[in-house]
């Protein structure tokens, strides 16, 4: 399907769902859609990102995917506070990107209109891309401590996540999308694009599949995707992720990993396989726990590939973690001097 028939997808469900939710104040395309020509075909292997902003309290659990026209967007809620102007919005790396154009949906107060020129005038600038950078920066070293009492998949998921933030670092440097699940894959690409390549052996280091093989990767997806149908199945607990781990988004999660792995980025496909492998440990932990033995060998062994079978194996993987900040972070200086789309201030 062309981007611009999915996102006429999108403009109608805003109008005729999301604007009657109440406190309702605006809604806007965000993520990889936003970096699509309208003329594009979008992915089947992808989503499209919306933000709706509330005013007023959230609900509990965002609605998260939702198959729409054969469309699956993927909704979030955002307070009206953090689009409140556009040094707030210049501020927030995961948001900036997304009103920059003419991105918005619906704007019933008519705010998001007003500042929307100065985000797409700030947006280059030096300084804020900079401030963004060491944002992305800063959550890397802020990350939760580890928890030992914590089960494995959520000590996993704690190591996993602010590891994959570091090549955040990265693209938000390049004012390329701060993407989810393809963001080591980006990464690459960014790094090789000004020159910094030798950085990218030492990312795939902290994922701990630097040596992995395509076969490695298939065997480790083909048993997430054996614990992912019988936990999107059983999924009762409302936990922010549970629409991740649905049958709407198997071509994201699983059929993606695949078409990674034969593109021959099988090693870039790790990040999302782990996360997902670790989502479907705590829904099967949670609603349906007399699973849990079946699938806990296929989840052990990923661990035992991964370098992190023990809780010391993780505390030494996020130690590692910290270690590489100067490095990334030495690049991203790199990649901002060099940049040719950054605007001096």
């Amino acid at each position: 399907m062309r981007t611009d028939v999915a996102k006429g997808i999108a403009e109608r469900w805003v109008h005729y769902v999301a604007s009657a939710m109440p406190g309702f104040a605006g809604a806007f395309f965000h993520g990889g859609v936003t970096w699509l020509p309208d003329a594009a075909e979008l992915p089947p292997t992808s989503d499209l990102d919306l933000m709706v902003v509330l005013d007023g309290p959230l609900p509990d659990v965002k609605l998260g995917k939702l198959p729409v026209e054969g469309v699956l967007l993927d909704v979030a809620y955002l307070p009206r506070d953090q689009v409140r102007s556009a040094e707030h919005v210049l501020g927030q790396y995961h948001l900036a990107g997304s009103l920059t154009d003419s991105r918005v949906i619906a704007d019933p107060t008519g705010e998001l209109a007003g500042f929307q020129a100065a985000v797409a005038e700030g947006y280059p600038r030096r300084s804020w891309v900079r401030w963004r950078a060491e944002q992305a920066r800063d959550k890397v070293l802020a990350a939760r401590p580890l928890r030992e009492e914590d089960a494995p998949a959520d000590q996993v998921t704690g190591w996993n996540f602010p590891a994959g933030v570091l090549t955040h670092i990265l693209l938000v440097a390049a004012l390329r999308n701060p993407t989810v699940r393809t963001r080591y894959l980006t990464a690459r690409e960014t790094l090789a694009d000004y020159g910094q390549l030798d950085l990218y052996p030492a990312l795939l280091d902290l994922q701990g599949c630097r040596g992995w093989t395509p076969e490695q990767v298939t065997r480790h997806l083909d048993a997430v995707a054996e614990a992912f149908d019988v936990a999107s199945a059983v999924v009762r607990t409302p936990v922010f992720y549970a629409t991740e781990i649905s049958a709407a988004a198997r071509p994201i999660a699983i059929d993606g990993g695949r078409e990674m792995i034969a593109r021959g980025d099988h090693r870039e496909a790790v990040f999302w396989l782990v996360a997902t492998a670790c989502r479907c440990q705590m829904i099967l932990a949670a609603d349906a726990p007399e699973e849990v033995a079946r699938f806990a060998p296929a989840f052990r062994a990923l661990l035992i590939d991964l370098g992190v079978a023990s809780f010391a194996d993780l505390q030494r993987r996020r130690a590692e973690t910290t270690a590489l900040v100067p490095a990334v972070w030495a690049a991203a200086e790199a990649i901002m001097a060099a940049n040719p789309a950054l605007v001096d201030d």
